[in-house]
């Protein structure tokens, strides 16, 4: 079954108005979009949660002692504070401090 085009799209379209009837076309059109929207919602909120858990299974599979080592580095990191740029001095009869 190949991908549908403008003339089986009229054709579905046709049919629909034929056994809906024009005035409750929309709201089945308005009720199909919320239904998809939501079906949207939920396969994308499973695809992240599948993926979440996967992830935190790989992490586990990560011997201890390597596991420790990322971590502590990882907090050394994030409690540092950044270094403050060095002065330069460009007049040569100023003397400069000493790292």
């Amino acid at each position: 079954m190949g991908p549908l085009g403008f003339p089986e799209l009229l054709l579905i379209f046709i049919v629909a108005l034929i056994v809906f009837g024009p005035r409750r076309l929309p709201e089945i059109g308005k009720t199909l979009g919320k239904a998809l929207g939501e079906f949207k919602k939920a396969t994308d909120d499973f695809k992240s949660t599948i993926e979440r858990e996967v992830r935190i299974e790989e992490l586990k599979q990560i011997p201890p002692a390597i596991n420790a080592t990322v971590t502590q580095s990882v907090q050394s990191i994030s409690r540092t504070e950044p270094n403050a740029a060095p002065t330069v001095h460009t007049d040569p009869a100023t003397p400069q401090a000493e790292s």
